[in-house]
């Protein structure tokens, strides 16, 4: 009896020993000092993370830049223009408590290791998250982080200049401690040789088919995924840990929540990812992994498993 066909997919998936082999005869460019800085609160990333997994993948992005620049003189050779190269644009996509900040972080220190892209700019989607006082006029508090709690608009044209050439980018600045935008600053962006732009719904298809997508200014997109379950205890785990540390600042727009009963702002951790965290993964966030180039899919421990890349 024949076995049925497997069904169709756009990935080959990689296993995480095989991944690893593709990364064994660079020596890593990171010391564990440095780890230790760009790791995130709760997750878990060391020596043997980062190089069976982050550094092959930094050096794949290497590779595709260095390919993308070499399309581009292609290009301007035959069709007889003179236009500079613009910067190589990777979107990193995920849920909240996935550790895509991390991976964000790492990914830009590493590729400032390699030939050819020493120039690398981070820039998250908080800051165009609208401010609060425009949420709470809208009745979007409880929705910050949906795609409306956004400024769409300005995202775009913000990606769309950096992608046209524009030397110099201005984006706003957000503060986790105050959770809130910093009125009057900005974070520029001057012409890098990669900029990585960091949010949950950067892989979000453009809501009218007439409409720009952000991700169509991408030029490599990563999704970090993992079990629903494993990244519901994950922000509980964190959360518990921010209120111990981050919360305990009277300055801190949730210090509440450090002089709560421990059960009692457990329970509101649990409330605020039932109704908002959790609807907006399944809804707009979850959704997007299959526009992804490659897909991190991370086990219970937080380490990643296997790599999901798309097919050429």
């Amino acid at each position: 009896m024949s076995l049925p066909a497997a069904a169709p997919t756009p990935f080959v998936e990689i296993s995480r020993s095989d991944w690893a082999e593709l990364g064994s005869q660079t020596g890593l460019p990171l010391s564990e000092a440095e780890i230790a800085q760009i790791r995130g609160l709760g997750d878990v990333l060391d020596l043997k993370e980062v190089t069976e997994v982050y550094l092959p993948l930094s050096r794949l992005l290497n590779l595709y830049a260095a390919e993308s620049g070499k399309l581009h003189e292609a290009t301007s050779s035959f069709i007889g223009e003179r236009a500079e190269r613009t910067p190589f644009i990777i979107g990193i996509a995920g849920s909240v408590a996935v550790g895509k900040s991390t991976v964000s972080r790492l990914l830009r220190e590493l590729l400032t290791r390699w030939d050819g892209t020493p120039r690398v700019a981070l820039v998250t989607t908080d800051g165009f998250l609208y401010p609060n006082a425009v949420l709470e006029a809208r009745g979007l508090m409880h929705r910050k982080g949906f795609p409306e709690s956004y400024d769409r608009l300005a995202l775009l044209n913000f990606v769309a200049a950096v992608k046209s050439g524009v030397a110099s980018v201005s984006a706003p600045v957000y503060s986790h401690l105050s959770y809130d935008i910093v009125s009057g600053e900005s974070v520029s962006v001057e012409s890098p040789d990669v900029l990585i732009i960091e949010g949950l719904n950067v892989l979000q298809s453009p809501g009218n088919s007439q409409d720009v997508a952000l991700s169509d200014y991408f030029d490599f997109k990563i999704y970090v995924d993992a079990a629903t379950e494993d990244v519901t205890s994950w922000f509980l785990e964190r959360f518990a840990k921010l209120r111990e540390s981050a919360f305990m600042n009277p300055a801190s727009y949730f210090h509440r929540y450090a002089q709560m009963d421990a059960d009692q702002a457990l329970d509101r951790a649990r409330e605020i990812w039932q109704t908002i965290n959790l609807p907006n993964l399944l809804e707009n966030i979850l959704p997007t992994r299959t526009r992804a180039t490659l897909v991190l899919k991370k086990g219970a421990k937080h380490g990643v498993e296997s790599v999901l890349l798309r097919k050429i």
